[in-house]
């Protein structure tokens, strides 16, 4: 597995960095809510993203033996991608840091602070498409 190296070798500290990547717990969401999924759906769910920068992620990802890549070679190949038994472990994980973000979302939007609410920049480590921001981390009706 390869996981970023922590520089004070805190296992924690190395899960994190991996998770805090841009796009990466969008593309978990998108592989928790709805199974294995082949690259161009994932692309069209993850609004933003490009191509580049998806595959970079995906890479990353099965490199940590988060997900896992099946490849089809069918013309034209075809390339679906699931969360592995380490990704599944995520779930309770990204589904209490889903219930804080909203629960600090609606305080700062309740103070008209917006701070937290309406920057995804912050909140993802992103910029998501104004339109349609990108969760700050898995909702728990879509994990559930």
């Amino acid at each position: 597995m390869v996981m970023p190296k922590s520089p004070v070798g805190c296992p924690l500290d190395s899960l994190l960095r991996l998770l805090m990547g841009p796009w990466t717990t969008y593309i978990l969401w998108v592989l928790t809510s709805n199974g294995p999924t082949r690259f161009g759906e994932l692309k069209r769910r993850v609004p933003g993203i490009s191509a580049k920068v998806l595959t970079e992620r995906l890479r990353m990802l099965q490199d940590a033996e988060v997900i896992y890549r099946d490849f089809q070679p069918t013309i034209p190949p075809q390339v679906t991608y699931s969360l592995t038994t380490r990704g599944r472990e995520l779930h309770e994980v990204l589904e209490s840091l889903s219930v804080i973000a909203k629960r600090w979302k609606a305080m700062d939007a309740a103070r008209g602070d917006g701070a937290f609410a309406g920057n995804s920049t912050a909140a993802n480590g992103h910029d998501a498409p104004a339109a349609e921001p990108a969760p700050a981390v898995a909702s728990p009706s879509a994990l559930g």
